[in-house]
Parts: structure tokens; C-alpha cells; sequence
């Protein structure tokens, strides 16, 4: 007997009794009986229940996807009367029946049996479709009699009437005249000689009548009309036919077109053609010829245009009236069923609409693919393939998804390939300024508000093709474990925006006001152009994004592009990934859904869905976000549980965690970068003593993965990323843990001490060193060397970091890590250095050098400012700083290893700094140094020169501990200097530790110039008594002078210290960075590199801002300690004048001289200073050398200066004030009045300060450059030649006051007054000037060109020309001043030796006699005509 159920016993109890009930056959104990609906009687009542045996649902072939979520239909209330509820039915026949899901019609289709069905074939019938009947047209028969609507009635009675046969006129279709002429046309002999004029589908002739014109006119016609008819019955059908072509071609083709379509008589409402269509052969015969003619006739392609109105024979259809809507033919509107068109090949070099394949690759304008590719279409150009940009972007507006996908699909590809440099110079202009300034970006914007799920995917995936470079990740990640690879610059626009810019009416303040509260007050168009991820943002991008991922629940491929928007969106700037982490359940929906900490078990292969499953994509997202500060990383730490799944992914070894294992390794290598970035701000440090263990197991598997072959590159970098965390934790537990810094914007974090002490990391050092000998090993094979990647460079850092920690122990013996540091040194290191292929790896630093080699900075073919990427597609050139043999990780890290041995053991310096030597190094740093300035600032160029900058300065650090122990070699040392002063002014931002740490050492050091204990001032003095540049007096020497400025080399350091040291924000910042502090370090992310920390013109900046304190202060009362600094900056300066001139390579002659006035311009008293005199006349006399001379050009803008003679006239002005005659003040006024410089700085003397003249009493023997560049070439502008003039006469210039302008004068004057031809010594532009004001001269040759002078106004120059020349010579001749008047007729030559400063002849030479005679005869003929 059975029991029944009892209380508790669970549902698989309940199935067991159900089976043994079953298997008993026993009946049951209660028979179910069903009543019958109310309206269906009793039916039913008696059948007996059906048996159903299956009775467990079964789950396991329900489809993947759920159902759409559309609503349910209306329940009803009751069945229909008549269709009762079947109570026999199967369910499972009933669930199948009203299955309307997708997989139901997929796999139950059944074929319909015919073979019993009767096959009527089809009715004949003229028309495609009946015409419409309406109700106001007679009815030509009685309609079928019997129920039904009047358009069913009428259809029965015209089936009816098609019984008969059709008649002859229903024969002959509606032809047009190209229809008449292609198609076999009866004669009229075949006709009986008489058209069939009662059809109006005949095409008779048009007679014009001249009804109106008069009887005669009427006749006239009708005279004609008959001549027409006569000479057609005479000809053939081919005549006719060929007068028709000549005619066709000689008329205007859109008058044809128009006449062909609105020639033909309308037929009448109703009327039916029953007369089948004729055969298409012929006529797909012609439309198959004709273009074959057309493409190798010589004849114009006239025919071509009449394409859109050829005639109905060249469809493929010929087109009837009776058809629906076809009651006025317009064959141009069915143009597009006709073959395409044949490809016109370009014949010139006119540039053609670009046009792209589905997959994104720019087709050639002449090529011919097959039309099922699918890449032709009914636009512009129907016969050439692919899509162009214009006709992608009208597919995105489609209203067929499946379109605006694809064109979504093909932007992307085409995004891509532009940005990997496929189209190169095939292009003109760029793909990606082009789609942005069509507004693609909010084009994709629209899309992600798309309802269809694959539009979505198209447009996520087409915004990375956009924002995400292709190589940039890989670049970064490949490098995070280089020497502070983990500190990068933001991906954001670093040029300021123009419009604000622009505004320099608005003061300071209020501009700060309006940049930095809301930019969102501006619309998203105005952001993007400027910056393209603003102007995202602005448009709710992220909650657009974290609705995808969490409610749609996308593919693979979609989350790992969504990811990959949100960590370029997070690299771009603080601000940025603020925003990424404030977003409502972004971040949790990213963390709970692809970091969950248990998961189903995903094999290798393609996973079907990422949702509950582990994603490195979104470990790199939180590590991106994390180093963006330290606000950001602490938030993440304790908001998201980062410590628990940190955990999860690192207790277990990447093949242990049921994922595939190319995923595993991204994981775990991400989960260590994760827990690197968050310890270098002193996060995660109680998580090591959890971790211990696993850590030591991993790192004791080292050795024994990097002796596989090949080594996985995933496995490379999860060591790498392994070593990086563990240098991390050991900097943590060093001991040191300042206060953090009260005035930073991270302060509000209050920063936790580290809970690493030093026991827990100093058993590392000897499983670390064992993988560093491991590594070296495969030194001597490049191949595999490369394939370590950044392994070696990570062991080393660690082992730097170790010793450096361990040397900072108060409680333990000193001599402990002394006595490791020398068994380390003569173990490993000093037979490393004395390998040949680390002499290999040194020699080739310089191919390697962004600095030496700017072609591998080159920025990217589709670089955008808007749009800030590092420009690596496919990686960088193999001789790239961030190529795979580059030996600068190596180096560095060698270099950085050795420092810190260096500056702890004092005794290792002697054989360390052996490095220092190598002829790789040297030979590198004397190419940086001639380069000069540095190339374009990019954003790779910037990444770049950062590490290369690291190498640079940790060589010149190590130079400077050696120097200070031993002296180095005089070469070594000057190199060492000159790289340093090359290292300080490309120095970017973020490197302020640097460029303080260079001024406090190595710059102002006794030690780097060697110049002072080897003769160099001697030299000097030498060299200048050879050039004869030598004052006389032994005080006033160059060597004097620089003997004194390497004395006073620590007030100069101190000077420079206090005008040149960046902001204290920004340098406790790096210096936390450089020093390893991790409770001060902000965040990871560098500032925005505009320019260098230091302006080229370093040198003279505490020069520049002492002139703009006196500018500013209002009393004019010079600044404290004016002469101090003053004289400190022109001795820094003369000594690098002196000694390394390639510092002020990038400072233009002309610059210096701007800046050596600024000077006198500071105070009135400054320059009469002793010091400053000496100092100022040995720097003008080395810009005034013949090699440097004629570089110095006025002309060209100078930085940090808007306008040269602006700046003269103001020199001038100060001159003509507080000079009294200064001779080094009158020197500088006098060095821009050469001949070879712009007019204007002369014009502005001698015509507003001509009282200046009489205190320019320098001497002819003090003139810093020869007379000879201000007398030659003659002068030609003849308003400063009547200014010459009019101060020699007038008294204001004398031989006594200004002897060298005086001299300048008098030649000038003289070369003018006995000019053969004035015309020739005198320039066009000038006399123009002169006579009809400034800028007539531009006009002139902007109307008639430089050489076309004709008509009156070339006559009116010449007569002004002649007209001074007379007015002089006659002024000349009546002067009182005999002295004067002999200067001015008898000058011969400049020579600097004479009093006067020019020789005179003793009289006149015969041709300049006869000139003067010859004018002064035409003066006293002209005076005596006029009296």
C-alpha cells in the first residue's frame, strides 16, 4: 500500500511517489470528472481522462535569448461559442501550437502538400494592374450579378469580357520615337500607303498651322507641311532614321529629354491595351551596345547625357500607361532600372569623390568590381563602386536598422585604417577632421539612443575606432613597469582655446571665472572642437554607457568596447575620470558584473556572454582611474571592496582560474598593476601579509618561466607587473612617512601610514636577484633578450628601491648592506659592465633617441589637437625609444641602480662610474648636445623624451657623485656640463625635481668647468687681443671678467635658485614622485605638457623679470637688489658665451640684444654701474664678432617681444633721457642703425629723436662693427635721405657730436647728390613712400607689378626725384659752413682712421665736375626763367 505524502518531504519525494504510483497500475482513489461549458453542453462528460505519463518539465531545449518583451494579448473572459476547449488535446501540442517564438518557426517547418491540388495556369491579360474604376465612369457592360463589393462586381465582369480575342487596336502599344526607330517598323507599302491616323498611339506629325498670322501665312504652312510629308514618303526608314540621329545630336539633350516626355497624347481615362509586350532581346541588345560605341568613338560624350531620358526600349521594362500610377511615363525617374552606365576612366588629374568598401579600404577611381559585392547604388557616380563619406552618413539617419548599422560598421573600418596610415597621401585633407567637423562625433551619439541593440553595438564600436588609437594601450601597458612607467601625461588637449584667447579685452580674473566654473554653460559643439572628450561628456555619455551595460546586457564585443571608451575617457584628465567614477551605478554595475568573485567555469573559445564573469578590461579600468589620484584610488579601495577580489585573482594561479588563459594571465596581470598603482599612494598594505605566501610561490616560479623558449609575451608582463608591485611595497615599508602636503589638492585624503614593516620585505632581495642573473644570461641573444621585455629592467628597479630602503633602517648595522652592496658590485655588476653587449646596447642609445632621431616622433598621419593621441598604430619603428630592442629601459634602470649604490657606498663610485666611459654614451650625449633644440612637442614626443630625460639626468647625477670624489677628465666634464645645460631647458612638466636638483648641482659646479684651472681665461683675453677687440685695459678683459663669474658661481647658483625655481606645489609633487614618497605622491597622472618647465631663454629670465617689476612699479623706483642680480645673470651668461655657446643656440642673436636693452631700460642709474658696463661691453663685443654678425637679423620675430622697433623706440626714448652721453649706451642705439636692418629703426631716429643725436658721441674706435655696414649699400628711401639732409644743414648732426652718424650722412647724401641716374639709386617702393605717403608703394605693385612703372605716375616719381636731387645740390652750393659744403661735394671714402671718419678728394673728378656743372647750369637757368 502507498502512504502519503507528510510534511517536510521535498518535491523529489513527491516525484517518487508520483513514479511508484504509476508502475502499481493501480486505479486512482478519486476520478477527476470535468463539466462542460455552459454553451457547450455536456460535451466531454463522458470520455474518460487521458493518461499523461510526462509530467516533469524538461528545461533543456528552451532558446539561448528570451522572447521579445512585447505585451501579452487580452486574456478573455469565456471560450467562443463555437469553438469549445478541447479536453483530449496534449498540452505539449497546445504550448507548441502557440509558440510564436523565432526557434518554433525555425525548427517545425513542414511543406504544404500540393500533389493533390489542381494547377490552373494564370489568365492572360495586357495590363499589370487594372485601372482604377470610379464611380462617375459608365460601366461599358452589366456587372456580375450577386453579393460582393463594386470593385469585386467589376473585376468579375472585365474576367468575363477577356474571353474574347483582343482587338487590332488594342494591339499596338504606346510607342515614343526612339521606340519607332530601334523596334522593326512597318512601311507604309506594308500599310496600304496610309497611316492609321484614327489611333491616337500613333505618332503623327505636328503641323504649325499660322492660324492667327494671316491667310498668306496659313498657306505658307500648309506649302511646307506638304514639302515635309513629300520628302519623307521619298526616303528610306534607315534615311529617316539617320536624319533622326543628326538631329537627336544637334539639339540641346535636356530639350530632347523634355520633349520625349511631353510629346505623347494622354489616352483617356479607362482605356485598356490588351496587346502583349513584345520580346526584350533587341532592346537589352542596344542597351548593351550603345556604351561599347560610346566608350571607343572619338565622338563627345553627348550621349551620355541623354542617359536619364533615353527611351522606354533601353528598360528593362517596357513601361504602359494602363499601369498603376504610369499614366504620364517619366523615363527619367525609372533611369535607375536600366544597366549601369560603363566606367568613365579619369582622364586628367582632377580630384575625385573618395569612395570606400565595406570593409573600410579607399577603392580606386577605375576600378571594376562585380555588382554582387554590394557596393554599388542609385546615387551620384552609380557606376563606380563603394560608398562615399556622404552617402555613409545618409545610411545612419536610415529608417532600416540593418542600414544604419552597416554604414555605422563602415565609418569604424574606415576610422581605423585612416588612423593605422592605410591611405597615406591618397587622401587630401584628413578622414578624421573631415567626419568631425561634420559632426560624427554626435552622429554616434544619436546612435547610442538607437532602440535597436545592433545599432548600438555598431556605434560603441565605432566611438573606440574614434577616441581609442590603435597602439596606445599596448604602448603604455608595455612600458608600466619602465622607471615611473606608471606616471603618465593626460590624453587632453594642451593648446589654450582661441576664442578666450581672443579676448584680451576682459580682465584675468573674470576669464578664470568663466574657463573654469562651467564650461558646460557652452553647448557640446563648441567642446568638441576644441576638445572632443568634453564635448562628450557633455552630452551624457556616461549614463547613456552604463544603461547599455547594465540593461541591455550586450554581447562580448560590445562591453569590451564600452570598457574601452571609459578608460581613454579616464586617461584624459583628472576632471574626466572624476566623472567616470560619480557616475550613478557605473562603476558598480562594472564591478559587480565583470569582477564578480565567483563564476561558472568558461572554457577556451568564444564566450557568449561577459555578464558574471571576470574581465581584465575592467581590472585595467579601475587601475587607469586609480592613477589619476589619490582621492580617486582611496574611494575605489573602500568603496568597492577592491581588497576581496584583489584576493580572489591573485591567490590563484592564472592557469587555476576557469577562465581562458590568454584571459587569466591579462587578469592577474592587471589585478598586480591594480595593487601596484594603490600602493604607490601607501593603499593595500595590510593585504601583503594575506598575500605572502602567494607572492613568494610566484616569485620563486620566475626563474623557471623565463628559461622557456618561446616566453609568452602575457606571461612576460605579469612578472614584470609582479616585480613592479613588490618595489612598490617594499618603498612603503621603507620607514619614511612624511606629513602630507597641507596646500595640495589631494589633501583632504587624509594619508594612513603603511602597515609593511622592513622584516616582512628584506627576505625578497634573494628571490629577486636569481631572476636578474636568469635574465642577463640571455644578454648575448638578442633575439631572446628582446623577448624578456621590461623583466630585467623591473628586477633591477626592485633591487634599487631595496637597497635604498634598507639603507634607511635606524635600528640595524650599517655594515650589513655595505658588505651585500660589494658582494652585488663584484658579482653581478661588475662583470656586467665589462660585457661587450652592454657596449652594444650603449652604442645604440643614439639610434634609439627620439632627440637624435626626430623621425621616430613624427606625429601620426591623422594627429588631431582636439583629439589627443600618442599616434602609435601598429607600434612605433623598430628604432623607437618604445621599440622592442630599445635599450633604454635597461640602461636606466642600470644607471638608477648603480646611483643608489653609488650614494650610499661611497667606496664604489671609483669602479661603478666606470659606466660613465663608455664610448656609446659619450658619442650619444655629443649628438644631443649639437642638436640644439629639441623637436616638436607631441604627445609621443613628450612620453618620450620623459624616459629619455630620466637616462640623461641619472648619467649626469652619477657624473656629478663622481666628480665630487675625483676630478674627471677635462672632455668629460665639459660634456657632462653641456648635457646638462641641454637637459635643463627641454625638462617638461612633472620633471621640476629634475631641474631643481640640476641647478643645485651639476650646472654651477666648479667641477664641470674645467675651462677655469686650463688657461680658459687667458685664452680669452688672447683671442681678443688677436681680434683686436681689446679695450686696453687688463680690468675690463674678458678673462678678468670670467675669472670673477666662476668665483661668484654660488651667488650666481643662489640668483638663479630664487628667479628660475618652478612652482612648490608642483615640485613637492615630483619630488615625491623622484624620491619614492609614497604618502606625498598626488596622483600618477603628470601635468599637461604645453612647453619645457624652463623657456629657451633661460639664461636671461631674472633679467626679464626685473624688468617687468620696473615697468610695473609705479614710482619707477628700480627693484632690491637690481645690480646684484643684473651683474649675476651677465656673468652666467658670458660664461656660457664663452665656454659653452651651444647653450645660447637657441637664443637668436637679435634675442640677446633685445634682452641687453631691457637691461638699461630698468632703472636710470643701473647701467652707469661699473660692473654692469664691463660686463655689457665684453657681451657686445662677442655678439658683434664677424661669425656671429651676420646671423643678427632685426627683422624676425623674437620670443617673448611682439615688436622690435617698438621696443627701439623705447630704448630711445630712455637714451635721449637719462644717457648723458653714454658711449656702451650709444653703442646699442647705434648697432640696429645698420645699412642691411629695417628702415624704420632709422626713420624713428632721425625723425622723432633727432635731438638723441648730439649725445652719440661714441667714438669711431669704439663702433662695435665696422663703418663700412652702415654706408653700404647706398641708401634708397628718399624720405630718410632728405632727413640726412636736413640735419647736416640744419645743424643737428655735427661731425663733433656724432662723428659716426655724421659720416653715415655725408656718404649717403653724396652717393645721392652725384647719382648718374637717380632713378636707379633710389627704389621705386621708397620714392613712392615718400611722395604719395606710406603703403602707396604695396598698391602700386599690387595694381601694376614691380617692374610695370608706365603712365603718369612713374613721370611725377622722376621729376620728385630730380626735384630733391636739384633742392640739394643747390642748398649745397649756397652753404656758409665751407666745411660742410666740401664734405658733402668732395666725400671719397669711409676709413674709420680719420678725424671726420672719410677721405676727400683733393677736387672734384672730371664726371662728378660735368654733373655738377650740368645741374648747376639747369638751377640758373630755371632761377632765371622764374624771375
Amino acid at each position: 500500500m502507498l502512504s502519503r505524502p507528510k510534511p517536510g518531504e521535498s518535491e523529489v519525494d513527491l516525484l517518487r511517489f508520483q513514479s511508484q504510483f504509476l508502475a502499481a497500475g493501480t486505479a486512482p482513489a478519486v476520478q477527476l470528472v470535468k463539466k462542460g461549458g455552459r454553451r457547450g453542453g455536456s460535451a466531454g462528460r463522458d470520455q474518460p481522462p487521458s493518461l499523461d505519463h510526462r509530467d516533469v518539465v524538461v528545461l533543456d531545449d528552451l532558446p539561448d535569448s528570451p522572447p521579445a518583451l512585447i505585451p501579452a494579448p487580452p486574456k478573455r473572459a469565456r471560450p467562443s461559442p463555437g469553438r469549445p476547449q478541447p479536453q483530449d488535446e496534449d498540452p505539449e501540442e497546445r504550448l507548441n501550437r502557440h509558440d510564436q517564438h523565432i526557434t518554433a518557426v525555425l525548427t517545425k517547418i513542414i511543406e504544404r502538400d500540393t500533389s493533390s491540388m489542381a494547377v490552373n495556369l494564370p489568365v492572360p491579360s495586357g495590363v499589370a494592374f487594372p485601372p482604377v474604376f470610379h464611380r462617375s465612369q459608365e460601366r461599358q457592360g452589366k456587372p456580375a450579378s450577386g453579393k460582393g463589393s463594386i470593385f469585386a462586381r467589376e473585376i468579375a465582369a472585365r474576367r468575363a469580357s477577356e474571353g474574347r480575342p483582343p482587338s487590332t487596336r488594342e494591339v499596338v502599344p504606346n510607342l515614343d520615337p526612339a521606340q519607332v526607330v530601334t523596334c522593326e517598323v512597318p512601311s507604309p507599302r506594308d500599310q496600304g500607303g496610309q497611316p492609321p491616323r484614327n489611333n491616337h498611339n500613333f505618332q503623327r506629325p505636328h503641323m504649325v498651322t499660322g492660324k492667327g498670322l494671316g491667310q498668306e501665312a496659313e498657306q505658307e504652312a500648309q506649302t511646307i507641311h506638304e514639302e515635309n510629308v513629300a520628302r519623307l514618303q521619298a526616303m528610306t526608314p534607315g534615311e529617316i532614321l539617320q536624319e533622326q540621329q543628326q538631329l537627336l545630336a544637334q539639339l540641346d539633350p535636356s530639350l530632347v529629354a523634355f520633349l520625349k516626355s511631353h510629346g505623347h497624347t494622354r489616352d483617356q481615362v479607362g482605356e485598356k491595351a490588351t496587346k502583349e509586350q513584345k520580346p526584350r532581346g533587341p532592346l537589352l541588345h542596344i542597351t548593351k551596345e550603345e556604351p561599347v560605341a560610346s566608350a571607343f568613338t572619338s565622338e563627345p560624350r553627348r550621349e551620355e547625357k541623354l542617359e536619364p531620358a533615353a527611351s522606354d526600349a533601353a528598360l528593362p521594362v517596357t513601361p504602359h500607361k494602363e499601369w498603376l500610377h504610369m499614366d504620364a511615363v517619366e523615363l527619367e525617374k525609372l533611369h535607375w532600372t536600366q544597366d549601369l552606365p560603363p566606367l568613365r576612366r579619369q582622364q586628367t588629374q582632377e580630384r575625385m569623390q573618395a569612395r570606400f568598401s565595406l570593409q573600410g579600404e579607399l577603392l580606386a577611381p577605375d576600378v571594376d568590381l562585380p555588382t554582387h559585392l554590394g557596393l554599388h547604388h542609385h546615387g551620384e557616380e552609380a557606376e563606380r563602386a563603394g560608398y562615399s563619406l556622404q552617402e555613409l552618413f545618409h545610411l545612419t539617419r536610415s529608417q532600416v536598422s540593418q542600414q544604419r548599422a552597416l554604414a555605422l560598421h563602415v565609418l569604424s573600418q574606415v576610422i581605423g585604417r585612416a588612423q593605422a596610415g592605410e591611405f597615406g597621401d591618397r587622401l587630401v585633407g584628413s578622414v578624421l577632421r573631415l567626419l568631425l567637423d561634420a559632426g560624427f562625433l554626435f552622429l554616434l551619439r544619436f546612435s547610442l539612443d538607437d532602440r535597436v541593440d545592433g545599432v548600438i553595438a555598431a556605434a560603441i564600436h565605432a566611438l573606440r575606432a574614434l577616441l581609442v588609437a590603435p597602439g596606445d594601450e599596448e604602448l603604455l601597458d608595455s612600458t608600466f613597469s619602465w622607471y615611473h612607467g606608471a606616471s603618465v601625461f593626460p590624453l587632453m588637449p594642451s593648446q589654450e582655446d582661441k576664442e578666450e584667447d581672443g579676448e584680451d579685452e576682459e580682465p584675468t580674473p573674470e576669464k578664470e571665472k568663466k574657463k573654469s566654473p562651467e564650461e558646460g554653460s557652452r553647448p557640446p559643439p563648441d567642446l568638441a572642437r576644441h576638445d572632443v572628450i568634453k564635448g562628450l561628456l557633455a552630452t551624457n555619455l556616461l549614463p547613456r554607457l552604463r544603461y547599455v551595460l547594465e540593461v541591455t546586457c550586450p554581447g562580448p564585443s560590445v562591453v569590451l568596447d564600452t570598457l574601452a571608451v571609459l578608460i581613454r575617457l579616464a586617461r584624459h584628465s583628472l576632471e574626466s575620470a572624476t566623472r567616470v567614477l560619480e557616475c550613478p551605478r557605473l562603476i558598480e554595475t562594472i564591478v559587480r558584473e565583470f569582477l564578480p568573485t565567483s563564476w561558472s567555469p568558461v572554457g577556451a573559445g568564444a564566450t557568449p556572454s561577459l555578464h558574471r564573469v571576470p574581465c581584465a578590461a575592467a581590472m585595467k579600468l579601475l587601475r587607469v582611474l586609480a592613477s589619476a589620484g589619490r582621492n580617486i584610488a582611496a574611494r575605489l579601495w573602500s568603496s568597492f571592496d577592491l581588497r576581496s577580489r584583489l584576493c580572489r585573482f591573485i591567490a590563484q594561479a592564472p592557469s587555476e582560474l576557469a577562465l581562458p588563459l590568454e584571459e587569466a594571465e591579462a587578469l592577474s596581470t592587471e589585478a598586480y598593476r591594480l595593487w601596484a598603482v594603490a600602493a604607490s599612494y601607501g593603499h593595500g598594505s595590510d593585504l601583503y601579509r594575506e598575500l605572502y605566501p602567494v607572492l613568494l610561490r610566484a616569485l620563486q616560479a620566475v626563474p623557471t618561466e623565463l628559461g622557456v623558449h618561446p616566453l609568452p609575451p602575457l606571461s612576460v608582463q605579469r612578472v614584470a607587473s609582479l616585480l613592479t608591485l613588490l618595489t612598490q611595497l617594499t618603498l612603503a615599508a621603507s620607514g619614511i612617512h612624511p606629513e602630507p602636503i597641507s596646500d595640495s589638492a589631494e589633501a583632504p585624503v587624509p594619508a594612513t601610514a603603511s602597515s609593511i614593516t622592513w622584516t616582512q620585505v628584506s627576505g625578497l632581495q634573494p628571490l629577486v636577484e636569481p631572476c636578474l642573473r636568469q635574465a642577463l644570461k640571455l644578454l648575448p641573444r638578442p633575439e631572446r633578450w628582446n623577448a624578456l621585455g621590461p623583466v630585467p629592467t623591473a628586477c633591477l628597479l626592485f633591487l634599487g628601491v631595496y637597497y635604498q630602503a634598507w639603507s634607511q633602517q635606524p635600528n640595524l648595522c650599517p655594515e650589513d648592506w655595505l658588505q651585500d652592496m660589494e658582494r652585488l658590485s663584484e658579482e653581478l655588476l661588475l662583470p656586467l659592465l665589462s660585457q661587450p653587449p652592454l657596449g652594444s646596447l650603449w652604442d645604440s642609445v643614439r639610434h634609439y633617441s627620439p632627440i637624435c632621431n626626430p623621425l621616430s616622433c613624427a606625429p601620426a598621419a591623422e594627429a588631431l589637437s582636439s583629439l589627443v593621441s600618442l599616434g602609435c598604430p601598429g607600434g612605433r619603428p623598430p628604432l623607437s625609444l618604445a621599440g622592442p630592442a630599445s635599450p633604454f629601459p635597461c640602461l636606466t634602470a642600470l644607471l638608477r641602480l648603480i646611483n643608489t649604490l653609488v650614494s650610499i657606498h661611497k667606496g664604489l663610485c671609483g669602479q661603478l662610474a666606470s659606466v660613465l666611459a663608455a664610448p656609446g654614451l659619450q658619442s650619444y650625449f655629443l649628438q644631443c648636445v649639437a642638436t640644439g633644440a629639441a623637436p616638436l612637442l607631441t604627445p609621443f614626443s613628450a612620453w618620450a623624451f620623459r624616459h629619455e630625460h630620466h637616462l640623461q639626468y641619472l648619467a649626469i647625477s652619477l657624473a656629478q657623485k663622481a666628480a665630487s670624489l675625483q676630478p674627471l677628465p677635462a672632455t668629460n666634464a665639459a660634456l657632462f656640463h653641456a648635457m646638462a645645460l641641454a637637459l635643463l631647458s627641454r625638462l617638461l612638466p612633472g620633471s621640476e625635481y629634475i631641474a631643481q636638483e640640476l641647478l643645485l648641482s651639476c650646472v654651477f659646479r666648479l667641477e664641470f668647468l674645467p675651462e677655469r684651472a686650463a688657461g680658459g681665461p687667458e685664452a680669452a683675453d688672447l683671442s681678443d687681443g688677436l681680434s683686436l677687440e681689446s679695450s686696453g685695459d687688463a680690468r675690463c678683459g674678458r678673462g678678468t671678467l670670467l675669472t670673477r663669474a666662476c668665483q661668484d658661481l654660488p651667488s650666481i647658483r643662489s640668483c638663479y635658485l630664487t628667479h628660475c625655481s618652478p612652482s612648490r606645489p608642483c615640485l613637492l609633487a615630483s619630488q615625491a614622485w623622484h624620491r619614492g614618497e609614497t604618502q606625498r605622491v598626488p596622483a600618477l597622472l603628470l601635468p599637461v605638457p604645453k612647453e619645457p618647465l624652463l623657456p629657451t631663454d633661460w639664461p636671461f629670465q631674472p633679467l626679464l623679470r626685473l624688468y617687468h617689476r620696473a615697468s610695473e612699479t609705479p614710482l619707477g623706483l628700480p627693484p632690491a637688489d637690481a645690480v646684484g642680480t643684473a651683474t649675476r645673470v651677465l656673468q652666467w651668461v658670458l660664461i656660457l658665451d664663452s665656454w659653452r655657446p651651444e647653450a645660447l643656440w637657441a637664443v637668436p642673436p637679435a634675442a640677446r640684444l633685445a634682452r641687453l636693452m631691457c637691461l638699461f631700460l630698468v632703472d636710470s642709474e643701473l647701467f652707469r654701474e661699473t660692473p654692469i658696463q664691463r660686463l655689457v661691453a665684453a657681451l657686445l663685443a662677442r655678439l658683434c664678432r664677424p661669425q656671429v654678425l651676420p646671423s643678427l637679423n632685426l627683422d624676425c620675430p623674437l620670443p617673448g617681444l611682439t615688436s622690435f622697433p617698438d621696443l627701439y623706440a623705447s630704448f630711445l626714448d630712455h637714451f635721449e633721457s637719462v644717457s648723458f652721453g653714454d658711449h656702451l649706451f650709444g653703442a646699442l642705439v647705434l648697432l640696429p642703425l645698420q645699412r642691411r636692418f629695417s628702415v624704420t629703426l632709422r626713420l624713428s631716429l632721425f625723425g622723432d629723436h633727432v635731438g638723441a643725436l648730439r649725445a652719440l658721441g661714441v667714438p669711431l674706435t669704439q663702433l662695435p662693427v665696422s663703418l663700412e655696414c652702415y654706408t653700404a649699400p647706398p641708401e634708397d628711401n628718399l624720405a630718410l635721405l632728405q632727413l640726412y639732409f636736413r640735419a647736416l644743414v640744419t645743424g643737428a648732426l655735427r661731425s663733433s657730436w656724432c662723428p659716426v652718424l655724421y659720416a653715415v650722412a655725408v656718404a649717403h647724401v653724396n652717393n645721392f647728390l652725384f647719382s648718374q641716374d637717380p632713378r636707379s639709386s633710389v627704389s621705386h617702393v621708397c620714392l613712392s613712400s615718400a611722395v604719395c605717403g606710406p603703403g602707396w608703394g604695396e598698391v602700386v605693385q599690387s595694381q601694376w607689378g614691380a617692374s610695370s612703372w608706365l603712365g603718369p605716375l612713374p613721370l611725377l616719381l622722376q621729376d620728385e626725384v630730380k626735384a630733391a636731387q636739384r633742392h640739394m645740390l643747390q642748398s649745397t652750393s649756397l652753404l656758409a659752413d665751407e666745411a660742410l659744403r666740401q664734405h658733402l661735394l668732395r666725400y671719397k671714402l669711409p676709413s674709420p682712421s680719420l678725424p671726420q671718419g672719410f677721405e676727400l678728394y683733393s677736387q672734384l673728378p672730371p664726371q662728378r665736375q660735368r654733373h655738377l656743372e650740368r645741374l648747376t647750369s639747369g638751377i640758373l637757368q630755371s632761377t632765371a626763367s622764374e624771375t
